[in-house]
């Protein structure tokens, strides 16, 4: 009896195992070779934002809401400076700079 639960429980871990890996997998060769990118997003209260994405050498600028998405403004990837935004330690780290020469 102990025997059969035991390779109940061995074949369920091995199904779960099967399936998070593949999961891993294809989230991976998603971003690798993905169609879309999200280039950035403003939110502009609850639920209601625009975002900016990058569809092959596309870069669509999409009104977004709880309802719907609507399409703003389409640019060629060349048209645009789509350097990657600081990231929080690195404006963290500027927020104090000001904040010490202010106190100064």
């Amino acid at each position: 009896m102990t025997g059969t639960y035991f390779q109940m429980v061995a074949a369920l871990l091995f199904v779960i195992l099967l399936i998070a890996g593949a999961g891993f997998l294809l989230k991976k060769k998603q971003n690798k070779f993905g169609l879309m990118s999200v280039v950035g997003y403003q939110p502009f209260g609850p639920k209601k934002g625009v975002a900016a994405l990058k569809v092959g050498k596309e870069v669509l600028i999409l009104g977004v809401t709880s309802s719907e998405m609507s399409l703003l403004k389409v640019f060629r990837e060349d048209e645009l400076d789509l350097t990657q935004n600081e990231g929080f330690h690195s404006k963290l780290e500027k927020f104090k700079m000001r904040v010490r020469t202010e106190e100064k």
